[in-house]
C-alpha cells in the first residue's frame, strides 16, 4: 500500500468568501473541507446534527483559525426550517453566503429484500432530499445577494458502479448527480455554479463503523493506488470546484477515484 502524499499548504483560493459546509463535525470528508476552506481564506460555518461532536469540531478549528472565522449551528437537513435557519445564520455572521458545500449523507449495507421501507426513506432523506433543500435555500439566497457564488455537492462513485447491499445509497447518490446537473441549468442564469464530487473509498471513522473490514480491504485493493483517499484529498478537489479556477465548470461530477475496475 502507498502513502498518502504530503498535507497540501493554502494558497488563498477562497480568500474572503463565506462558506457553510454541512455534516462537518467529526474526521471525516466535512470536517477535512471546513478546515481546507479555512486554510484558504474562508470564514466558513460548520453544521452538524451531533451537537456535542459539532462543538468540539468549532472549537479544534477556532483554535487553529481564529474565533472570529468560524461560526456553527446545529441543522438536520431532512428539517426544512433548520436549513432555512442554517443559511440565515451564515449570512447574519458573516454577511452573505458564497459557497455551500452539502455534505450530508447517510449509508449503511442491507440487502434490498431485506430493506423495509422505512431504511430506503432515511438514507434517501438524508442524503438526497436534504442535498436538495440545502441547494434551493443557497440557490435563493444567492440570488438575493444579486447572483453568483458555487454549490458543491457530494456524490459517490456508487451512483455510477453497482455494490451488494447499496440500492438505497447508490439510488441517492445517483439522484445527487442528477440533481447536481439539472440544477446547474437553473441557476446558471445566475452566474451561480453548481459541482459535485463522486469519492470511491475514503476513510473516516463513520466508514469503519458501517462496513466490514473484509469489504474494506476489497475495495482498497481496487485503487490503482494500493491505499483508500484521505479524506483532505477529497476536500482539495471540492476546494477547486468552490474556487474561481473551476470558473467555466457547472453541472459536472468529477470522480475522485482512483479505482479500477
Amino acid at each position: 500500500m502507498s502513502t498518502p502524499p504530503p498535507y497540501v499548504a493554502g494558497h488563498a483560493l477562497l480568500d474572503g468568501k463565506n462558506v457553510v459546509v454541512t455534516a462537518s463535525a467529526g474526521a471525516g470528508i466535512g470536517m477535512a473541507a471546513a478546515k481546507r476552506c479555512l486554510e484558504e481564506g474562508a470564514r466558513v460555518v460548520i453544521s452538524d446534527t451531533h451537537e456535542r461532536r459539532l462543538g468540539e469540531t468549532l472549537d479544534a478549528l477556532r483554535a487553529e483559525h481564529g474565533a472570529d472565522r468560524v461560526e456553527a449551528l446545529a441543522c438536520n437537513v431532512t428539517d426544512e426550517a433548520a436549513v432555512q435557519a442554517l443559511v440565515a445564520h451564515a449570512v447574519e455572521r458573516f454577511g452573505s453566503l458564497d459557497v455551500m458545500i452539502n455534505n450530508a449523507g447517510l449509508g449503511g449495507t442491507k440487502s434490498i429484500v431485506d430493506m423495509e421501507d422505512d431504511e430506503w426513506l432515511r438514507v434517501l432523506d438524508v442524503t438526497l432530499n436534504g442535498t436538495f433543500r440545502c441547494t434551493r435555500a443557497a440557490i435563493k439566497q444567492m440570488i438575493a445577494q444579486g447572483g453568483g457564488g458555487a454549490i458543491v455537492n457530494n456524490a459517490s462513485v456508487i451512483g455510477w458502479r453497482a455494490q451488494e447491499g447499496q440500492s438505497h445509497y447508490a439510488a441517492a447518490k445517483a439522484g445527487v448527480m442528477a440533481l447536481t446537473r439539472c440544477a446547474a441549468l437553473d441557476a446558471a442564469g445566475h452566474n451561480i455554479r453548481i459541482n459535485a464530487v463522486s469519492p470511491s473509498l475514503a476513510m473516516h471513522p463513520h466508514l469503519v463503523r458501517v462496513t466490514s473490514d473484509d469489504l474494506l480491504a476489497e475495495l482498497t485493493k481496487r485503487e490503482a493506488f494500493g491505499r483508500y483517499a484521505e479524506p483532505w484529498e477529497v476536500a482539495n478537489v471540492m476546494v477547486f470546484l468552490a474556487s474561481d479556477y473551476s470558473s467555466y465548470m457547472t453541472g459536472e461530477v468529477l470522480s475522485v477515484s482512483s479505482q479500477h475496475p
